[in-house]
């Protein structure tokens, strides 16, 4: 080690100390009230009638005279998506790791 420098385990040990107190997972709450908003909008009235809007949609198509199965599927997988999915993706993005 070269006098008047700094060792690479020392630099490193430096880093790791001044770092540590700043990652601490699942302690912000900033977007917390957006969060509960959004998942209730989805999860009640909202997904209800984005749903609705999705067979509304397949129904005006198969009223065209073009049938194909996208056009029941996609309402289904929409209402699906929506009651059991909003859940899903909420709990990944709030668990703590």
């Amino acid at each position: 080690m070269v006098p008047g420098k700094i060792g690479d385990g020392a630099l490193v040990a430096l880093i790791a100390a001044l770092g540590a107190t700043a990652a601490m997972a699942g302690a912000d709450a900033t977007f917390a009230p957006a969060l509960t908003v959004f998942t209730d909008y989805l999860e009640g009235t909202g997904g209800a009638i984005i749903t609705v809007l999705s067979l509304a949609g397949g129904i005006i198509g198969m009223a065209s005279g073009r049938f194909s199965l996208g056009q029941i599927a996609v309402p289904v997988g929409v209402g699906i998506g929506v009651g059991t999915g909003v859940p899903i993706v909420t709990a990944a993005v709030t668990a703590v790791i």
